[in-house]
């Protein structure tokens, strides 16, 4: 958090306490009191023109916090100089504008905390806060402040009554404001049983170490260190306190008499020594141009005080001012990375969701295929079936057929055997004709012989001609006759052989469609096995995923918080190292 954000967050305060209508807008004579104060308590040089063109009284209206910003911008933020002026002093002059109006303690003097330790906490809560407006809390950070606070008296917080607090919250608030945790802290309901004093200590300490940097100090007698001069070589006890840039030494922990300072950089580092001259657990931190010697008071502190130091080292290396700031960013980005988290498990239970519905969708269409196939299976039996039946009818057909045609070509055959043995008859009679023929030629000639007989004989001789003649006629009819009968029947058996070609051309296009049904069968049982099988990679998937979804379903809880039973400052620092140590992993 830059300065800009730190003195906007402070400033938006003062405005909104002077929005008495909560119009948002504010009196341009009152933003002009308050500009001058800005100027007085960030050390800018007044710049009264400025003011009165900004702020001159002929327009009409006050001036919204929009209105408000160009001027800030211009004329005072843009003009702040880091280290020009009391930091605390400017926090003071918007607390005691915002105050006055918005904090309210209990009016018979029963609040936990007074008035010096609320503008304190509200320094902290400022410094906690989220970057957007209105300055909320969130609940994370209202858990690490007031732990902080606990932890500095050496009292274990109630999380599970914090949660209930919390949880009481609005619905559509993501966080507290500053004076519903200061409302809160007054309550009493997180501090019972503890002195308004002990309160006021740990709230300065948390103040010191989260406001004002400082990493280390020494808080009661004990914690006093002895330095070794560099010109006379003597021993001197010495209160110190450590900052990112610089550890300073005072004659004692009121700090008005400052003896001197250690500027700290990346080149700096600090060393544990043997113990000697009568002292023991001595260190010293060594800088580019001096070597500093130390003795501690027991080797605990000596650890303490080389931890700090060399953690404000690792600072001045990294590039950061500030420890709480780096700490701040990253619970901010743990914070982020919860909500990544949260909404990745979010969008994975809802791609399990869409991953189940669509499972659920290839059940159906695999019950539909299934049907579907038991449809294919049932129809195609019952094709099946009617064209075995329609084969057998046919195949009956041709038998019956068959028979007729076998039936026909014997009786032809008898009827061809009779004809042939009518020929047969036909050609003995013939010649016996002919013999006979012979024989009367051979009568006619005896009949030569005898003319009365001749005439008896010829006329004998010319009805039996006749009648040779009619035989004849009808030998040939029946030669004719049995020649068409014979091309008849033959073409009989052409149309037959054609009739059987065509119908054996039929039952093998059957016996092909029926080949086609069986290959698109095992296609269909193909797809069921191909469906069935992305279903169980389905099956595998989601399984999967939810050991995946439960991995992600445990919370990542801070780090334990370890106590100081030996009080000091570092009583609340140690266990921040160890929430951000716990947190890294």
């Amino acid at each position: 958090m830059d300065l800009r954000a730190e003195l906007l967050k402070s400033i938006w305060y003062a405005f909104t306490a002077l929005d008495v209508e909560k119009s948002g807008k504010v009196s341009k004579s009152q933003l002009k009191v308050l500009s001058h104060n800005l100027y007085t308590v960030l050390c800018i040089p007044h710049d009264p023109v400025a003011l009165e063109e900004h702020f001159r009284d002929d327009d009409d209206g006050p001036v919204s916090s929009q209105g408000y910003m160009p001027y800030l911008n211009k004329y005072i933020l843009d003009k702040v100089e880091e280290g020009a002026f009391v930091k605390e002093n400017f926090d003071e002059l918007c607390w005691t504008l915002t105050a006055k109006k918005n904090y309210k303690p209990d009016r018979n003097g029963n609040s936990i905390v007074s008035h010096q330790d609320a503008f304190k906490l509200w320094c902290l809560f400022n410094f906690l806060s989220e970057d957007r407006y209105p300055l909320v809390m969130v609940p994370d950070e209202v858990e690490y402040l007031l732990k902080k606070i606990c932890t500095a008296m050496n009292v274990e917080l109630n999380s599970c009554e914090l949660d209930d607090y919390l949880s009481q919250e609005p619905q559509g608030q993501v966080g507290l404001t500053v004076w519903q945790f200061l409302d809160m802290v007054n309550s009493g309901r997180f501090l019972r049983g503890i002195e308004q004093e002990a309160i006021s200590m740990a709230v300065e300490e948390v103040y010191q170490e989260v406001i004002e940097d400082v990493l280390k100090q020494a808080s009661s007698p004990h914690g006093y260190l002895w330095k070794r001069g560099q010109l006379r070589r003597n021993w001197s006890e010495r209160w110190f306190m450590l900052k990112p840039s610089v550890l300073s030494y005072y004659m004692s922990e009121e700090r008005k008499e400052k003896k001197g300072s250690i500027v700290l950089d990346k080149h700096c580092c600090v060393e544990v020594l043997p113990d000697r001259d009568g002292k023991r657990c001595m260190f010293c931190v060594k800088t580019s141009s001096r070597t500093y010697e130390m003795s501690a008071s027991d080797t605990r502190q000596r650890q303490e005080w080389t931890l700090a130091i060399q953690t404000a080292i690792r600072l001045q290396a990294e590039g950061k001012k500030s420890l709480h700031k780096d700490l701040k960013q990253k619970r901010r980005e743990q914070r982020e990375q919860r909500e990544q988290r949260k909404a990745a498990k979010e969008e994975e239970t809802q791609r399990l969701k869409q991953l189940q519905e669509e499972k659920e969708r290839k059940l159906q269409e695999l019950e539909l295929l299934k049907e579907a196939q038991r449809q294919a299976e049932i129809l195609l039996q019952e094709e099946e079936q009617r064209r075995r039946q329609q084969h057998e009818e046919m195949q009956r057909t041709l038998e019956i057929q068959l028979r007729e045609a076998e039936q026909a070509r014997a009786s032809m055959q008898a009827e061809m055997v009779l004809k042939e043995a009518e020929a047969e008859r036909q050609r003995k009679r013939i010649l016996e004709l002919e013999a006979m023929q012979e024989r009367l030629q051979e009568a006619l000639q005896q009949e030569v012989k005898a003319r009365q007989d001749e005439e008896a004989v010829r006329y004998a001789q010319a009805r039996l001609l006749a009648e040779e003649e009619e035989k004849l006629k009808q030998l040939m009819k029946l030669k004719e006759e049995q020649e068409e009968y014979i091309i008849k029947t033959q073409r009989e058996k052409q149309v037959l052989k054609q009739e059987m070609e065509n119908k054996n051309k039929c039952l093998e296009e059957a016996q092909k469609q029926l080949e086609e049904v069986r290959v698109n069968r095992q296609r269909v049982d193909q797809d069921v096995m191909a469906a069935q099988r992305k279903l169980r990679q389905a099956s595998t998937n989601v399984k999967h995923w939810n050991v995946q979804m439960n991995r992600l379903m445990h919370p990542i809880g801070p780090g334990d918080k370890r106590t100081n039973t030996s009080g000091g400052v570092f009583a609340g620092y140690q266990p921040l190292l160890s929430q951000r140590d716990s947190s890294l992993k």
